[in-house]
């Protein structure tokens, strides 16, 4: 089984926490799409035949595309690879994007999994993110949605926005508990370096969020969203019973994926393709036949880190059995005190010899991760 991830660089807006491959120049799209179908063509043979269990179509923002222009790429798609009956198909999409006319086009071509960018129901926050649409965008498009038969839709969060932001939070759960979508994905605003809000901090124009604050946020959301029935199954990510996003389970789990489009990633177990960031280049390159990507071949030090990294983000944890079975490297024989250290102070659990973050523990997920990492 494998995956096929759509990378749509292109944007009516540049949201200011965003430092994702996007452009608001939109005379490039046509051109990008052309070329997006001749990557395909390139690499038709990148996952080895294994059947094609999910497309998801991120960006940037794919629902800005006309339909007919989303309809070419998932059929190229269909008629490359082997595609399976009840692949997952997901569409990112902003809430000004969905009128019921588009949402009755993306249905009918087989779109079965909406990600809505709502990140907050708060307008002042929504205006201060420079989003596009407003809290009632959001809610309507959620409305028309479900009247389209759209019955697996996520909602994007953020959370930590500004100073004193668990009010919005309580807030915006409030709605999440009368909209009920299936999934949440909900991240802690980062001030990135080549961002507005990264050139704003610089200028002393905007303060991050203290740390603190932010855990306490954290921490608040994943115990009301447990209380409204979501699983917390991933560090960012919830899920009603039955609604776990099967894409995204693939990164975490290992499992091949084919990236298309400029700075879309790939990953065949042994390497990984990070396609150019560069709307242009990109172009150039696939009209002369050729590739616009670098290679990271993995180590055995790699893939054992990616398995610890990735293991800890999730309720099914890193499996100590599994790693020792197909790398021969015994995690806990160089690291027994540190773990029962973890265990002692409810960071960590061992279960079967499974190692699985508690809530206090997702807080520090990466440096526990990088702890137990594995030198070369």
């Amino acid at each position: 089984m494998a995956g096929i991830y759509v990378h749509i660089p292109f944007c009516r807006l540049a949201c200011y926490y965003c430092d994702f491959h996007f452009s608001t120049y939109h005379k490039l799209i046509r051109p990008v799409l052309n070329a997006i179908c001749r990557e395909m063509q390139l690499r038709t043979d990148y996952l080895q035949g294994a059947s094609v269990e999910t497309v998801y179509f991120g960006g940037g923002t794919p629902s800005l595309l006309k339909t007919k222009e989303i309809h070419r790429l998932l059929d190229q798609i269909y008629k490359i690879f082997p595609v399976e009956s009840r692949v997952e198909i997901t569409l990112e999409a902003n809430p000004d994007d969905l009128n019921k006319n588009k949402l009755a086009d993306l249905k009918s071509m087989g779109i079965n999994r909406l990600s809505i960018g709502a990140q907050t129901f708060d307008n002042p926050s929504l205006i201060y993110l420079n989003r596009a649409h407003s809290a009632e965008d959001t809610c309507l498009a959620f409305f028309n949605a479900r009247e389209t038969g759209f019955d697996n839709i996520n909602l994007d969060l953020i959370y930590a926005i500004r100073k004193d932001h668990l009010d919005i939070l309580k807030k915006d759960l409030e709605e999440i508990n009368r909209l009920k979508p299936e999934h949440i994905s909900a991240y802690s605003l980062t001030i990135e370096p080549r961002t507005v809000f990264g050139r704003w901090s610089d200028r002393n124009k905007i303060t991050a969020v203290p740390d603190n604050e932010a855990a306490d946020q954290f921490l608040y959301l994943a115990e009301i969203l447990s209380q409204l029935g979501y699983d917390h199954y991933e560090i960012s990510n919830y899920a009603l019973q039955g609604f776990i996003s099967l894409h995204n389970t693939h990164y975490w789990q290992g499992i091949p994926y084919l990236g298309l489009g400029p700075s879309a990633h790939s990953f065949d177990l042994n390497q990984r393709v990070y396609n150019l960031s560069n709307n242009a280049l990109y172009v150039k390159y696939l009209n002369m036949g050729e590739l616009p990507a670098n290679i990271d071949y993995l180590s055995k030090a790699n893939r054992i880190n990616e398995r610890i990294l990735t293991g800890l983000r999730t309720k099914w944890g890193c499996d100590l059995a599994i790693i020792k079975k197909e790398f021969g490297v015994d995690l806990m024989a160089g690291n027994r005190d540190y773990i029962q250290n973890l265990i002692d102070e409810q960071m960590l659990t061992l279960r079967n010899g499974i190692l699985t973050l508690n809530h206090k523990g997702k807080l520090f997920a990466d440096k526990i991760a990088s702890d137990l990492f594995v030198v070369e």
